[in-house]
């Protein structure tokens, strides 16, 4: 009985049509299928091994209505769908009814964790959900955009609930406790836990505002979001500076990072210099461990709501989050709150 990957990640959008635009023309996403359903239409988008699913219809109002747009489901295969579903529901989570038979609970907020046999991913490229896919005919190919799999996403929970939901997936999923990190800029506190499941495919970085300081960019997200929800999703990417152009150049909006960040990063990587140059003109953040470095880079939200954003990531041997980069994506923004 063990979680094996993610299928995929379902974004419910208020304009399909424009979320779709943007992963495909910016991100450089294909898309592959779509599918009718009632209340409902999707989209099916792939990257390398990443699938995502964007979705629009009256269906989903009450969920646009609270949370804006969002994802909604990660799906979620597994050795045993039967074992899973009643395991987690068994440690309280609480069962979702599915209309494509599939079983379903809650993860956090208005977050569905569908899930799905090891063969969910069919031969044909499309989804074997339970939805109706119809293949869209091969358009003419889109320039990739070095996208190769999805490497975490981040879940912002309640300061007092970090704990509950870490020891959540490890009961409900088998999921383990990777790595903890605390983060204080000024009078504001991040804590957060990363959870990854046994196959070491699904990973999980579940932040949260430490309410005992004061209130910061997370209790914005959690007010703007109504309640928990997915903070960003990081993709992984072999070559990230190039990639950053080139989404730069499709209209991707990326955070500042100040010049003081890259004078310490040369301090930092002794004998760099001139691959800090490079990473200060791509304004890319770097962090070292004793595996290897990390090289990453976060969007502004393209949502109205501003809450989900994306990261482009590339590890060079690194196994972890970037932990002095936890402090510059805090404090960068948190200057894009106060400055937009």
């Amino acid at each position: 009985m063990a979680v094996q990957d993610i299928a995929y990640v379902e974004l419910f959008a208020s304009d399909k049509v424009s979320a779709v635009d943007y992963f495909v023309s910016a991100l450089g996403f294909t898309r592959v299928a779509d599918s009718v359903e009632t209340d409902r239409s999707s989209v099916l988008l792939c990257q390398g091994q990443t699938r995502l699913v964007v979705t629009s219809g009256r269906g989903i109002w009450k969920f646009l209505d609270r949370h804006g747009d969002g994802i909604a489901d990660i799906a979620m295969t597994c050795d045993d769908v039967t074992a899973v579903g009643e395991q987690a529901v068994a440690v309280g989570a609480t069962p979702l009814a599915s209309a494509r038979g599939n079983p379903a609970v809650q993860g956090f907020g208005g977050v569905a964790h569908t899930l799905l046999p090891a063969a969910a991913h069919a031969a044909d490229g499309l989804l074997a959900d339970g939805r109706r896919w119809t293949p869209i005919p091969a358009a003419p190919p889109t320039e990739p955009g070095g996208i190769r799999l999805l490497d975490h996403i981040a879940v912002c929970v309640a300061g007092d609930t970090l704990g509950e939901y870490a020891d959540f997936y490890r009961d409900a999923f088998g999921f383990s406790r990777y790595s903890t990190e605390y983060v204080a800029v000024g009078g504001q506190a991040m804590d957060s836990i990363v959870v990854r499941s046994a196959s070491g495919r699904v990973t999980f970085t579940l932040v949260a505002p430490d309410p005992a300081r004061e209130p910061g960019q997370l209790d914005a997200f959690l007010e703007r979001n109504g309640g928990p929800g997915v903070q960003h999703l990081a993709f992984l990417v072999d070559d990230i500076i190039p990639t950053v152009a080139r989404s730069r150049e499709r209209g991707v909006e990326f955070l500042s990072t100040p010049d003081s960040y890259y004078d310490l990063l040369a301090e930092r990587f002794e004998g760099m210099a001139e691959q800090v140059t490079e990473l200060r003109k791509a304004q890319v953040l770097a962090d070292r461990d004793e595996w290897g470095d990390l090289l990453q880079l976060f969007t502004r939200s393209p949502y109205e709501r501003n809450t989900l954003f994306f990261e482009l990531i590339q590890r060079q041997g690194s196994r972890g989050f970037g932990s002095a980069n936890i402090r510059a994506l805090y404090e960068a923004v948190e200057r894009d709150r106060l400055t937009s």
